[in-house]
């Protein structure tokens, strides 16, 4: 029988992608079906390996610092998501975030995927596009 489950994100796990996550909401903490919520803080300099989620589409909410992104099937464009801002990200979509600082980049991370990380494919080929 499924029931409400409440967390408080102290556990950590290394993502494919390169960066330390906060455990949150996932199939393998609370047995979700059909979503997975997490924190990530990336500290200044920190970046991302060139990576998408097969299948699964992305919600982020910034909540303090800036992270600059380069997307596209070539990482041919780049946003700047500052605290306050929320942003889409389309399932099978390369992406490539950094912080350049000069404070750490805090955001709430949540995918249509309820597993953690089972949807990251990482993208090595785009790696050397991105300065």
């Amino acid at each position: 029988m499924k029931e409400c489950r409440k967390l408080r994100p102290t556990g950590l796990y290394a993502g494919k992608q390169g960066f330390t996550y906060n455990e949150g909401i996932a199939k393998e903490t609370v047995g979700s079906d059909a979503i997975c919520m997490h924190l990530l803080t990336i500290p200044p300099g920190g970046r991302a390996k060139a990576h998408k989620h097969a299948t699964h589409e992305t919600a982020i909410y910034m909540l303090e610092g800036i992270t600059i992104m380069h997307w596209g099937q070539s990482l041919e464009h780049t946003m700047e998501v500052t605290a306050g801002d929320i942003l889409y990200i389309p399932a099978d979509m390369p992406h490539l975030p950094f912080n350049p600082g000069p404070g750490p980049a805090t955001a709430v991370i949540a995918r249509t995927d309820p597993h953690e990380q089972e949807s990251v494919v990482l993208l090595p080929e785009l790696e050397a596009l991105v300065g």
